[in-house]
């Protein structure tokens, strides 16, 4: 009986190598990795064509970005938050943040921050390549730290700064919840500025509006949303099909940077018909799963890689995270634009999508619940970094709930996103050991139970 098993799994595991041979030799199995890399590196030579021309372009945020308005007035959108992380990942973040402290700004306040103004200071030299400067800024209240951060290229550049007030849930009943008389209200409210940004983009670049031309970006920016759940949703797979803490944020950086654009389009349906090849021939995003984990909060950028591996040597696969939610600024709804009402759609979608932004950052204990049972979790890692409170705050509070109501192994793991001076990767390998010897443990107890 044995020999059997042994038989049927190792053929099993054999056609599942021949699969993820065959499929590379395709191109399906990473095409997702590759092309995403290659369309980020495309979107930073086109910034660096335009600060070179001197060329306009829009300052924007993750959460509640607005690409599809301002794609239409032909703006490149720059995105700040993944300018810095980027410093991270390329080790470089901890010169420019010394830059910045030593300008006059906080140890305290956001790296993400400290980092960008450096790269101000630089002229806009970046690793990834020159940074244009900004023509005008649009962002939301989603994260309390965007608000002071445009002042300071209001204050650089003299530049408009446009807000967009969205109005967050007032309470749990209100979550997700589109049939209040109250949503119609907020939907618009948001509505109304929608329009004043229109009349400020074509008082900045001299451009007229165009509805059909926002159309057809809105079914760009569809294309992604549908796909972006959809991906999402596969990774409930067992072998899960990617790491949501490695492969998703190149899949984060692509659906931010070409939100409303074909090629974003394009890339996340072919996303889609890589995750369900790997589905369907079992191929995960490592060989041998042994634990599924949820990461809270946001990454380890400055040892990005290597934090990553201190789990995958155990066999932990980071199946999903609150990061791939308000990181997309709320995209992983699925909401899909009504293209006969652009306008008022695209005030509908940024509530939806920015307000449950909002909801899975600063409530990353409800947003996990709907985790646990349906992606067949293992364990919860919560990552409280010293550059963000924002993200950080009550992630203490939402543990000791999590652990009382579900009784889920977690990790209490504190470090930074940009700042290697308070990363200590031999004080995160002991953490991390210990806490997957009691996984093991836990699991041997309740298979011999």
């Amino acid at each position: 009986m044995t020999n059997k098993n042994d038989g049927t799994t190792e053929a099993r595991d054999k056609d599942r190598a021949k699969a993820k041979v065959d499929g590379a030799i395709d191109g399906i199995v990473g095409r997702g990795n590759r092309d995403g890399a290659q369309l980020f590196r495309q979107w930073f030579e086109e910034l660096n064509q335009t600060a070179e021309s001197g060329g306009q372009s829009a300052y924007v945020f993750v959460m509640g970005s607005f690409n599809e308005i301002l794609k239409t007035f032909d703006l490149p959108v720059v995105f700040p938050e993944i300018n810095s992380l980027q410093t991270a990942v390329r080790r470089v973040s901890h010169e420019l943040l010394s830059e910045a402290e030593d300008y006059g700004y906080s140890p305290d306040i956001c790296g993400y921050v400290k980092a960008d103004v450096a790269v101000q200071l630089r002229g806009g030299e970046h690793p990834m390549g020159k940074i244009p400067k900004p023509s005008l800024a649009v962002y939301t209240n989603a994260c309390n730290t965007y608000v002071k951060w445009a002042e300071i290229w209001e204050r650089m550049y003299d530049i408009p700064v446009f807000t967009i007030d969205v109005p967050g849930s007032r309470d749990v009943h209100d979550m997700a919840n589109t049939s209040s008389g109250h949503f119609e209200n907020d939907r618009r409210y948001v509505e109304a500025q929608i329009h004043e940004l229109i009349k400020l983009c074509e008082k900045v670049t001299g451009k007229k509006f165009d509805i059909d031309k926002l159309r057809q970006i809105m079914g760009y920016a569809n294309d992604i949303s549908v796909s972006w759940k959809r991906i999402l949703e596969l990774n409930k797979n067992k072998p899960s099909l990617f790491n949501a803490l490695t492969d998703g944020t190149i899949y984060l950086g692509v659906a931010n940077g070409f939100r409303g654009d074909e090629a974003g389009a394009t890339y996340f349906k072919e996303l889609v018909k890589e995750m369900e090849y790997k589905a369907e021939h079992g191929i995960g995003a490592i060989t041998d799963e042994k634990y599924r984990l949820v990461f809270v909060g946001v990454p380890c950028y400055p040892i990005f890689r290597r934090f990553n591996e201190l789990f995958s040597d155990w066999g932990g696969t980071f199946i999903h995270s609150t990061y791939l939610w308000f990181a997309s600024g709320g995209a992983n709804c699925g909401f899909e634009y009504d293209l006969k009402n652009p306008i008022a759609s695209l005030a509908e979608g940024t509530l939806v999508s920015v307000r449950d932004a909002m909801d899975s950052m600063f409530h990353q204990d409800r947003a996990i619940e709907g985790m646990l049972k349906d992606y067949s979790v293992d364990g919860v890692i919560y990552h409280p970094i010293k550059s963000c409170r924002t993200v950080s705050t009550g992630l203490a509070d939402g543990r000791r709930y999590l652990t009382d109501k579900h009784d889920i192994a977690t990790l209490f793991l504190e470090s930074d996103m940009m700042d290697r001076r308070v990363v200590s990767e031999a004080q995160m390998k002991n953490r991390v050991d210990a806490f997957f010897e009691g996984l093991a443990s836990r699991r041997r107890h309740t298979q011999s139970a």
